[in-house]
């Protein structure tokens, strides 16, 4: 599919280029003293197909004006052997009139034309190509066989388009993945899916560029790529109906899936993928239509959404499975991710509330640790150290557990017999013994356990707390 925007740049800049269906000969041939001899010839009649036989084409050509080194592409499920004005140009695996007979070359193949060979007008061109190992039969099996300056235009500013686009939706895929395997909600496994079924097509699509395949991948990768819009339209709608419209979710789902299985039956496979991810868009523009009309919330956003990425497919449908899809895809999945983070932090954060507010119950603290949830007599917590969003609670008898709450939060909770001594530690004053100065620095001895860190600037809140509770020893 990205020769649709390479020939686009050929065609426009190379008036010399010939087009895959016009101005060719299909002759007949016999062998020549340095090239093939060929008779009977007419014009090709439809397109070229070499699907199952060896075909002879021949087609004339002239020098584009300037001094650019030129050569002959041909792109297709095909192998060939080009001739020019009777000088042998080279062959990319090797036709043959049989599947026996033949080698399996590559889709894409350039013959650079050393420009001694060519003439003032009048250049003929005779291309052997014969096609007996592709497995997947396809409606246009040669896309292009044109003249033009060599190297091939670089395909870079689109391929590297493609792989940020890629890049953005594996990170969906993966963001909605850790949101799944923490909420196990319906709607991230469907656009973390979707995510990472509109990234594979990406990849899919850029595998011309990275990779100089043998032809009879060719079609397999074609049937992968309508394959994933498939079920990319299937998610897509399956997502809407189901956020918008739960109550229709199967007569819509059945519809959808109805529909796009019956792309299978159109003729080319960019067609299909084309009217497949069509298909999918406009039966989700009528979901959110409805949601719409029914005033839903964060139903119109997403129409107008939906409304320019259809518009889009209808209006450039050539660009649609080349580059528009993929940045539509990952505008969609974007910034549905970034809202489900902030819900994930709100209800966290509602949840370290309400176990906070446990805290101020009298004499325990309700602590959420891998175990589950425990209630923790304040008298036994001996400190609380700060671990990231986690606090260590260190108990009588050397237990420690891990408790899913902010230290700063916490520490609004707690009784006056808590006091923070450090910005990372909360100690029990009940549990105290004594100070200590060791290595210039102040320590706080605890009746169990190692010393407690005391920064310099609470020092003195620390001594005045110790006072009020009872008078202690102090060592230094």
């Amino acid at each position: 599919m990205w020769r649709l925007l390479v020939f686009v740049i050929l065609l426009t800049a190379l008036p010399t280029a010939l087009r895959a269906q016009e101005g060719w000969d299909s002759c007949r041939a016999v062998s020549g003293a340095a090239a093939p001899v060929l008779t009977d010839c007419r014009p090709v009649e439809g397109v070229i197909d070499p699907q199952g036989r060896e075909l002879w084409l021949r087609s004339t050509v002239q020098r584009a004006a300037g001094h650019e080194p030129q050569a002959l592409y041909v792109v297709g499920v095909a192998s060939s052997e080009v001739w020019l004005n009777d000088h042998r140009l080279g062959a990319n695996g090797q036709p043959g009139a049989s599947e026996s007979e033949e080698i399996a070359g590559r889709y894409e193949a350039a013959f650079p034309i050393p420009d001694n060979l060519w003439r003032e007008a009048d250049n003929e061109i005779v291309i052997r190509m014969s096609s007996f190992h592709g497995r997947v039969r396809l409606d246009g099996p040669i896309a292009g066989l044109l003249v033009g300056r060599w190297p091939w235009p670089s395909r870079a500013p689109l391929l590297a388009m493609a792989f940020i686009a890629a890049g953005s939706l594996f990170a969906a895929a993966f963001g909605f993945g850790v949101i799944h395997g923490l909420r196990r909600t319906g709607s991230s496994l469907m656009l973390g899916a979707l995510a990472a079924v509109a990234g594979l097509q990406a990849i899919l699509e850029s595998l011309r560029t990275l990779v100089p395949y043998a032809y009879p991948v060719h079609g397999w990768r074609l049937v992968g790529i309508w394959g994933l819009a498939a079920v990319f339209s299937i998610l897509l709608v399956s997502w809407a109906v189901s956020r918008f419209w739960p109550q229709a979710r199967r007569p819509v789902l059945a519809v959808t899936v109805v529909a796009v299985v019956a792309t299978v039956f159109v003729e080319g496979f960019d067609a299909k993928t084309v009217l497949a991810l069509i298909v999918g868009l406009a039966i989700s523009v009528s979901v959110t239509a409805v949601a719409v009309w029914r005033r839903r919330p964060g139903a119109r956003p997403t129409l107008a959404y939906l409304g320019l990425f259809l518009a889009v497919a209808l209006i450039f449908p050539a660009w649609l499975t080349d580059l528009s899809y993929f940045l539509f895809a990952a505008g969609l999945v974007l910034p549905l991710l970034m809202i489900e983070v902030v819900r994930l932090g709100r209800d966290d954060q509602s949840r370290e509330v309400a176990l906070t507010r446990a805290a101020a119950r009298p004499n325990c603290l309700t602590v959420a640790s891998a175990r589950g949830v425990e209630r923790v007599p304040l008298a036994d917590i001996i400190a609380i150290v700060g671990a990231d969003d986690y606090v260590e609670l260190r108990l009588i008898g050397g237990r420690r557990l891990l408790h899913a709450a902010r230290l700063d939060r916490l520490e609004k909770h707690l009784p006056d017999s808590f006091l923070r001594v450090h910005r990372s530690v909360i100690a029990n004053l009940d549990q105290v013994r004594g100070l200590e100065r060791e290595g210039g620095r102040n320590r706080l001895l605890m009746r169990e356990g190692e010393p407690l860190p005391i920064s310099r600037n609470r020092l003195g809140t620390v001594r005045e707390a110790l006072e009020d509770v009872a008078p202690s020893p102090a060592s230094e």
